[in-house]
């Protein structure tokens, strides 16, 4: 038997905003139950469970009525649709639940998106109840996936939230370092503050002390003027030094005194400076075997490494991998980068590779994709050669093809099945994609145009048009367009 659907809640006082949006959410092929501000505890009553709510206007006070929700639907993420910004609310574990998605309803692509993240949020809230749960949403922005590792790594990250104490974060490249350690400070009480992220590996020796620290003017050939160093930058903040086990042993030392002493001099100058900043370290090496060669020192290891934290690499939770593509791709989107689909058989190809470098390999092979075939369907034929040869292992998880919802165009459903490009008419398969929605959306609808034309977010005039072109009968009374 198929898994239900996550249940949506939909509220909002205002009657035709709620039917457009239930009509949008009901192609998507949800089913969400309706209410106003006044009888939603009755609509939530018949549909068991609410994993989203999606709040539009109300003339209700809105505080007031999440309190209520919240109270209620302990579980439930809380999309807020009619509003830019989340208002000011006294209780943190209700904030923390909350999302604000004005441009949701705008289009199907903004409503996937919005969906996608509020149920991330609630399958992280409602698997760590004893965890802070103030801090739920922040916990799992950039942290995608529902494997038990990726769980697992969100649980530590949201335990840390109150804590000061200086994290090492290993792993190897491409696995989300610097993600975990922005989320670590996004959820701290040092989120207005700057973030300043130094990579230790990519700065020559002879200069990382003054990007560090900063230098004043003559400090050096060619200091013509005082410079403020990262530490400063940071101030209040979080200082992450990516790459730490490439700092040279010198500058090791250093580290290690403003550690000690929570002060430093900048390059040329003997003025103290007082710093206040939380260190966050991060290294795909093994710093005890640096520390048992002799090229990290074993204090300094002990300063950073009070709370470690080991990435998983994409290959041992490979199940993941659909919902960072979806993730990957929506980037691309937005940066207006083009976009692009894959099939399930490409997908099944893309879970036997080994990933030798992770998430940023995966990143890399979207992008790539994205640009030799903009707005296409990539099969497995298109895939780079190391990919396709890549011998299947275990068993696909049946979540891999769950995850294949990356858009409203029908992805598993009908591509698998698409012939090669090589002998591919694409002026008639995008045809025949264009009749196969019209007619979705007319059965869907009981053949009322109007109701299709909304489904399909078109002019009543163009679907007519389109249906005559397509020689399609609306459905009602027998009678052809």
């Amino acid at each position: 038997m198929a898994a239900a659907k996550p249940s949506i809640l939909l509220i909002s006082d205002d009657a035709a905003i709620r039917r457009e949006l239930a009509v949008k959410l009901e192609f998507l092929g949800e089913s969400p139950a309706c209410a106003e501000s006044g009888n939603w505890r009755h609509a939530a009553a018949k549909r068991g469970e609410i994993q989203v709510v999606l709040l539009g206007a109300c003339s209700r006070d809105e505080g007031e009525l999440l309190r209520e929700i919240g109270s209620l639907l302990p579980r439930a993420a809380m999309v807020l649709l009619a509003a830019g910004e989340i208002p000011e609310i006294p209780c943190a574990g209700l904030r923390g639940r909350l999302s604000a998605a004005p441009d949701a309803p705008a289009n199907f692509r903004n409503l996937l998106d919005t969906l996608h993240k509020a149920r991330l949020c609630h399958e992280y809230l409602a698997g760590t109840a004893d965890a802070d749960l103030s801090r739920g949403l922040a916990a799992v922005q950039g942290l995608i996936g529902a494997s038990p590792a990726i769980q697992r790594i969100r649980e530590i990250v949201t335990r840390l939230a109150d804590s000061e104490v200086n994290v090492l974060i290993t792993g190897e490249s491409g696995t989300g370092k610097e993600i975990v350690a922005r989320s670590l400070h996004r959820i701290s009480g040092r989120e207005s503050k700057p973030f300043v992220p130094v990579n230790c590996g990519a700065i020559p020796g002879e200069l990382l002390e003054s990007e560090l620290f900063g230098h004043e003017r003559g400090a050096f050939t060619g200091a013509v003027a005082s410079t403020t160093g990262r530490f400063e930058r940071a101030h209040g903040g979080t200082l992450f030094l990516d790459e730490i086990g490439d700092m040279p042993r010198n500058m090791q030392v250093k580290l290690l005194r403003v550690l000690e002493t929570g002060t430093f001099e900048k390059v040329g100058g003997n003025r103290s400076i007082s710093t206040d900043v939380r260190i966050l370290t991060a290294t795909h090496k093994n710093l005890e075997d640096m520390i048992a060669a002799g090229d990290f020192r074993e204090d300094l290891y002990y300063r950073i490494n009070v709370f470690p934290l080991e990435m998983p690499p994409l290959r041992e939770r490979i199940e993941d991998l659909p919902d960072l593509l979806n993730e990957l791709i929506r980037n691309l989107e937005t940066a207006g980068k083009g976009s692009v689909r894959f099939n399930s058989k490409a997908i099944a190809a893309l879970c036997a590779w080994s990933w030798p470098g992770n998430v940023r390999e995966l990143a890399n092979l979207v992008e790539r994709m994205a640009i030799l075939h903009p707005h296409g369907i990539v099969g497995s034929e298109q895939l780079p050669e190391k990919i396709r040869q890549a011998e299947p292992g275990q068993p696909l998880p049946a979540s891999l093809h769950s995850g294949l919802r990356q858009s409203p165009l029908p992805t598993a459903d009908t591509s698998a099945d698409m012939p090669s490009i090589h002998g591919l008419d694409l002026k008639e398969y995008l045809a025949n994609l264009e009749r196969d929605f019209i007619e979705r959306a007319l059965r869907d609808s009981g053949g009322v145009v109007k109701h299709a034309a909304e489904r399909l977010q078109m002019r009543r005039t163009t679907l007519v048009e389109k249906m005559r072109r397509h020689k399609l009968e609306s459905g009602r009374q027998g009678r052809r367009v």
